[in-house]
């Protein structure tokens, strides 16, 4: 054998251990198809094109667009649909590989999961408890709609908002939702909902104090602790040493 060929096949093992190693989906066997396309199991062309592979065109053979979720392929209702309301037809475009494997060996390497929420139209991306199930816990069961202020359309679960990176809710600001953001509107909140913070009594202890801008309370405070004062252009341990003053 000689060196040239010795060479070229070397830099094609190594070309294969990278592709195996970045496209592991691609590069090992498919594994054994889905329940429902047990019946092509010895038929791959049924699905896959030749030296093209599997296409939406493929699927859509069997799988009507304005059926699925709807009808079986025989046409049959379907007695137990995932979703409450179809989805299919909302998509923008028709790409069923984007979501779908049918083999197993190939949903070994691909993340689960993960719906790529912009296939949806733009109405359909607002209606989430049509795929998603309302939580029935006592948090959720406060709180009506507006689900993009605490998931993603990335990540459904678990929620990304973080309640501390605005305002703690320890000590006697453990409250109901409703008791500072009125009508389920979470993108404003009032501090007038607890009867100690009322607009005289808060309006008169900050012009004390030389503060005239105060309507966005979490702007400086973030906890019930009135020694933490976060006050932009003053320094936070310039309000400390009034507080320890009016303390004394």
């Amino acid at each position: 054998m000689s060196k040239t060929l010795k060479l070229v096949l070397a830099a094609n093992l190594i070309v294969l251990a990278i592709l195996a190693f970045v496209y592991p989906h691609l590069m090992v066997g498919p594994g054994k198809l889905i329940p429902g396309h047990s019946k092509l199991d010895t038929d791959c062309f049924a699905c896959h094109a030749p030296f093209i592979g599997s296409t939406t065109d493929r699927c859509t053979t069997c799988h009507k667009p304005e059926e699925i979720g709807k009808l079986t392929t025989l046409g049959q209702p379907i007695q137990k649909p995932l979703t409450s309301t179809p989805f299919h037809q909302k998509l923008l475009k028709q790409d069923c590989l984007a979501c779908h494997s049918d083999h197993a060996g190939v949903k070994r390497f691909r993340i689960t999961g993960r719906f790529n929420h912009a296939l949806l139209q733009a109405d359909a991306r607002k209606e989430c408890q049509s795929c998603h199930k309302s939580p029935k816990d006592s948090l959720h069961q406060q709180i009506t709609g507006n689900c993009s202020q605490c998931h993603t359309q990335e990540k459904w679960v678990p929620a990304t908002f973080d309640h501390d990176k605005y305002f703690v809710l320890d000590r006697d600001h453990n409250v109901k939702c409703i008791t500072c953001h009125e009508r389920n509107d979470y993108s404003r909140y009032t501090c007038y909902g607890c009867h100690e913070h009322t607009p005289e009594k808060i309006r008169r202890e900050h012009i004390e104090e030389g503060i005239r801008d105060f309507k966005n309370c979490v702007e400086c405070h973030r906890s019930a602790d009135e020694h933490d004062i976060r006050m932009p252009g003053r320094g936070r341990e310039q309000a400390k040493e009034r507080r320890k003053r009016d303390d004394d």
